[in-house]
């Protein structure tokens, strides 16, 4: 009898509203392990989870039984959750809207691993503008200057 066989790799990326520099070096390790949860608990695997101050990179293998969508939308709002209920930054926590959605093959995941693992050191060189313009230029997606995020130089 038949099935269905995938191996999909996504990146995702998105920023912290208002783009503040919050996410510090203290909170971001344990952050992105959370984070990593709860992509594992709705049934995607987690590949990598890192980012900066203001933005994380989620690299997985995707399950195509749950919409991409549901998955950021319940990363996005579990660790707002997680966040504002410790009050690990000052103020009320929570993302911009959107994110961008990038996919590789299976022979490229080392490399987007070792990219997403290094952001601290890549990010002394290069903006979050810069970075997320460039992966939208790579990949030829379309886009409006208006309905990107929020950059603050």
């Amino acid at each position: 009898m038949p099935n269905t066989y995938t191996q999909f790799n996504l990146h995702v990326v998105f920023a912290v509203k208002g783009r503040e520099n919050i996410l510090s070096a203290k909170i971001r390790e344990e952050l992105f392990s959370y984070i990593a949860g709860i992509v594992n608990n709705k049934k995607h695997y987690s590949l990598a989870v890192n980012g900066y101050k203001d933005h994380v990179h989620l690299f997985f293998e995707y399950n195509p039984a749950f919409p991409v969508s549901d998955l950021i939308r319940d990363v996005k709002s579990g660790s707002t959750v997680w966040i504002n209920s410790r009050k690990l930054v000052p103020g009320k926590f929570s993302w911009q809207e959107g994110y961008g959605g990038f996919s590789y093959s299976r022979s490229q995941r080392d490399v987007v691993i070792k990219y997403i693992m290094n952001q601290e050191k890549h990010h002394q060189g290069k903006s979050f503008k810069e970075e997320y313009m460039k992966l939208l230029v790579d990949f030829d997606i379309e886009f409006k200057n208006e309905y990107l995020f929020e950059f603050y130089e």
